[in-house]
């Protein structure tokens, strides 16, 4: 239980109903609510939860959203193998299925969410914020703006958590967790401790003559499979987008007329804007009076300051009428002249007063700005009508087994040749080859097919196509001692480094229990010796890595012991202190482990009520389509 304290959140149960999070429903915008994700014009699905279905382009979209989410979170490329290794495929396909389950019940038990419940949730949440503390129009629309969300997507996917959250609080709601359990929590997240420690490194190792052929022989036979050569294979791709095909220098300046014509309001004007100020009134009759101060001479920001209302919570921004939440005040507020202030308004967020402080009116970007950029859209939606029918004859061309290079000469297609890559799309040279990167389909596919196989196009993005062949496979190999010596002897040289400083350091320990200072042992090796204080059970500091943390508090205070931070250095140390402070129950950190153990036992409990209820309800998983769906063969 206590481990688990540090996976609190991280189980998607914890995820989706501890709290409403903006970011994470804009990151699982593509597998919230049953409405928008369970069905679709898709031909096939991964699985079938109590008679609906998960389609493939939702398991696909929500596999690619986690797979993204994955390399942000590493800082570093990950390759399908590697996601696949850390079950990033199974994990989404459970919580598709469970969330699934979820939203079943809700619609079982009736459970719904008003208009006002969803309004509240949205101006306490602290994602929309302003610099005052309140809610702030300005931050909401521009969160929603930067990840492609509607306000009335917002509103509903708010909506869908809102009624989870409900089922989860009748499940889960009457849990108390017992004292005794909040005291070991105390003890084991503030426990804090003091030890003297002596870093050894390489030099403590001593000299290391070069190693016999002998020795390294042996060496070289216990780990022949780390030093193994992977498979690489040798192919070409041939691309099929509607940037490939798209010709906009065949687009006439009159088509291009034309076509600014059409789209010119939607796509090259910026509609009228205002710039709206906004009081809330508790009452109407505050307002009332207020109007009416201000009629007589008292300006709009003075009123403001009377209810200390700042200027940052003042000011809506500077929005189109569709930017403006309140329908209310986005009438009163597109009605008035520039300085005009409305009456009383009865709107979402509660009654308010609003005044136009800046009109800026809509513009439009001549055609003779935008030329190229119609051009370019022409020509893609040209291309893209074109493009099936290009895939096609493509398709029949293969099945004639007219070679790809031809194909691509013919049709004037970018034909790229890829030279020798392993399954995680990296060269010889331990590189990422270009042609393949963010592309795990392809790769995948590259990797399943073999030399003169017809294979089947792989879909992009943006709705092309990319055919592929394999040339040529280099299998795996042991590759002999002499061909990587030198890398040989450089991880001989690390594992005798490690193996010589664990022994010394196994020496040192034994020194320093038997009563011999830190400071001595630390002299007599011509090394510095210091205090790290105030050490967190897990977390680095000082230059201390967390698995040497790790270490210095699963020893007893008064021994010492030591751990490895990597293959060439070694930490000494011995544990001088340890302090828990007093569990007072109504401390802010008390009241913070409560919360995490109550989160983690109610993620236990919602857990086991979604199992049972797809059991219930009935699932079926089709396997096979969950591969096709991101790219892999069924």
């Amino acid at each position: 239980m206590l481990q688990g304290i540090n996976r609190i959140g991280k189980s998607w149960v914890g995820r989706v109903l501890v709290a409403v999070l903006f970011a994470l429903l804009i990151v699982s915008f593509a597998i919230w609510g049953i409405g928008d994700v369970f069905r679709g014009n898709v031909r096939t699905q991964v699985a079938t939860v109590g008679g609906v279905d998960i389609t493939g382009e939702a398991y696909r979209n929500a596999y690619q959203t986690e797979y993204q989410a994955l390399i942000r979170r590493s800082g570093r490329s990950v390759t399908p193998d590697q996601a696949r290794a850390l079950g990033l495929e199974e994990r989404v396909l459970a919580r598709l299925v469970s969330e699934a389950a979820f939203d079943h019940e809700t619609r079982r038990h009736g459970i719904t969410v008003s208009d006002e419940l969803v309004i509240k949730a949205i101006q306490e949440d602290p994602t929309f914020r302003g610099p005052s503390g309140a809610f702030d129009r300005n931050q909401f629309s521009d969160l929603l703006r930067q990840n492609g969300m509607s306000e009335q997507q917002y509103v509903r996917e708010q909506r869908l958590v809102m009624a989870r959250q409900q089922l989860a609080e009748a499940l889960s709601g009457a849990l108390r967790i017992p004292l005794s359990m909040r005291e070991a929590v105390h003890r084991y997240q503030s426990e804090r401790r003091t030890a003297e420690i002596i870093r050894l490194g390489a030099a403590q190792a001593g000299e290391l003559p070069a190693p016999a052929d002998d020795k390294l022989q042996a060496f070289y036979e216990e780990r022949k499979a780390s030093f193994r050569a992977p498979e690489y294979r040798i192919g070409a791709i041939m691309t099929l987008t509607p940037a490939t095909i798209a010709k906009p220098d065949a687009v006439t300046d009159a088509e291009a007329r034309e076509y600014y014509a059409k789209v010119k309001d939607s796509r090259f004007g910026s509609q009228e804007r205002r710039a709206i100020q906004q009081i809330l009134f508790p009452t109407k009759e505050a307002a009332a009076e207020a109007v009416a101060k201000i009629k007589a001479g008292t300006s709009f920001e003075a009123i403001a300051k009377e209810l200390g209302i700042d200027d940052a919570t003042l000011d809506l921004g500077t929005l189109t009428r569709g930017e403006v939440l309140d329908e209310a005040t986005a009438k009163a507020a597109f009605e008035l002249p520039e300085g005009g202030i409305s009456d009383p308004i009865e709107g979402r967020f509660g009654t308010a007063v609003v005044r136009v402080a800046k009109i800026e009116p809509a513009a439009m970007k001549p055609f003779e700005e935008v030329v190229g950029e119609v051009k370019k859209d022409i020509a893609l939606e040209r291309a893209r009508d074109e493009l099936q029918a290009l895939h096609d004859t493509i398709e029949d061309q293969r099945a004639g087994a007219k070679p790809m290079a031809e194909i691509a000469r013919d049709k004037k297609l970018p034909l790229v040749e890829i030279p020798a890559f392993d399954r995680n799309g990296r060269g010889k040279d331990g590189q990422p080859v270009a042609a393949l990167a963010g592309q795990p389909a392809l790769l995948q596919g590259l990797f399943r097919t073999e030399p003169g196989s017809d294979n089947e196009a792989v879909n992009t993005l943006d709705g092309g196509y990319i055919w592929y062949e394999v040339t040529k496979i280099e299998p795996a190999r042991d590759r002999p001692l002499d061909e990587i010596r030198d890398q040989v002897v450089a991880e001989w040289r690390k594992a005798e480094i490690a193996r010589l400083l664990s022994e010394k350091a196994t020496a040192l320990v034994e020194r320093i229990d038997k009563g011999e200072t830190v400071e001595a042992v630390a002299e007599s090796l011509g090394l510095k010796w210091q205090t790290v204080t105030d050490l967190a059970r897990g977390q680095a500091k000082d230059d201390l890595p967390a698995p040497v943390v790790t270490r210095i508090f699963a020893t007893p205070v008064g021994k010492a012991g030591s751990a490895a931070p990597d293959d060439e250095n070694r930490v000494l140390f011995k544990v001088t202190g340890a302090s828990v402070p007093p569990f007072v129950t109504t401390t802010q950190e008390a009241a913070g482990a409560e919360r995490q153990l109550r989160t983690l036992m109610t993620d236990d409990i919602l857990a086991e009520y979604l199992s049972d209820v797809e059991r219930r309800i009935g699932v079926q998983v089709y396997r096979q389509n969950i591969r096709r769906a991101i790219g892999g063969e069924g």
